[in-house]
């Protein structure tokens, strides 16, 4: 069943969790985060992130994802993470996608507020819900590190830029990194507290992969509604194809598009029962 952000936001503040938001570049990543959510019975996010577009074409795999969601048996948001540019953002909108993120924050305060405001006036009129983020991670979703290293969210600054925008979702940047982490992050939970109680919109937990369970519940605690999680869960994939490949001789690539999905799906449904329960 296909749902829109918000609605997916409504059952995570009255359930007091979070929702699992999983980039889903490929069919394989789809039925694994889809099958998993119907198997635990909790509703999901589908994401597709536009530093994909050379590896799956949003025109692609758009109508894909869009199908395994009004199939499922349980609500799916389709969502497009981290967009950049404009006529992309609204590429997915005329797709049908439920959700949109905007990303300006690597610009200056105003240039970002203007575009999102322009996001959120295209969303609106496609019936979509809108997130958007102020303040940078350490690293971005491609793996760059930024020049000038994380640029953590400042609460006062977060309350204008909901203000000023209208957005329905806030990404702050309290510590979390894209990809995998080299060492256990260090995450400011008191600046993601003060940021809950200065706005009034669901936040949005970056580069959630990879964290301990305990920051999970620690961030859910602290006002965190959506959790973006795809390193880890792909890495699996990568995974279980070596193993598969390291038992047996394997002729088809079926087989191997098999054994990610398994794998995939095991990391995928440990996330969503801890991001269901704190």
């Amino acid at each position: 069943m296909l749902i829109g952000l918000n609605e997916a936001m409504e059952y995570a503040e009255k359930h007091d969790c979070a929702i699992g938001a999983f980039n889903t570049p490929n069919l394989e990543c789809i039925m694994a985060v889809v099958g998993t959510a119907e198997k635990l019975g909790v509703p999901v996010i589908i994401s597709h992130a536009e530093l994909h577009e050379s590896v799956s074409p949003l025109a692609v795999i758009g109508p894909v994802m869009l199908l395994m969601a009004e199939r499922a048996k349980v609500p799916v948001c389709v969502h497009l993470d981290h967009c950049e540019h404009l006529p992309y953002l609204q590429s997915a909108l005329d797709l049908g996608f439920t959700g949109v993120m905007y990303d300006g924050s690597m610009l200056p305060y105003e240039e970002n507020t203007a575009n999102t405001k322009e996001a959120v006036a295209m969303a609106g009129k496609a019936h979509a819900d809108i997130e958007a983020e102020i303040g940078t991670l350490a690293v971005r979703e491609d793996g760059e590190i930024t020049g000038q290293g994380p640029v953590y969210t400042e609460p006062l600054l977060a309350r204008q830029f909901v203000g000023d925008t209208g957005i329905d979702l806030l990404a702050p940047s309290f510590g979390t990194a894209h990809g995998i982490y080299k060492a256990q992050p260090q995450l400011d939970f008191e600046r993601l507290s003060q940021i809950r109680d200065l706005v009034d919109v669901p936040l949005v937990m970056h580069g959630g992969s990879g964290c301990s369970e305990e920051d999970y519940h620690r961030a859910i605690r602290s006002g965190v509604r959506k959790i973006n999680y795809y390193s880890y869960m792909s890495r699996e994939g990568v995974y279980g194809v070596k193993q598969l490949l390291n038992r047996q001789e394997v002729t088809f690539f079926h087989d191997l598009a098999a054994a990610a999905v398994r794998s995939m799906a095991a990391d995928a449904e440990h996330a969503m029962r801890i991001f269901s329960v704190h």
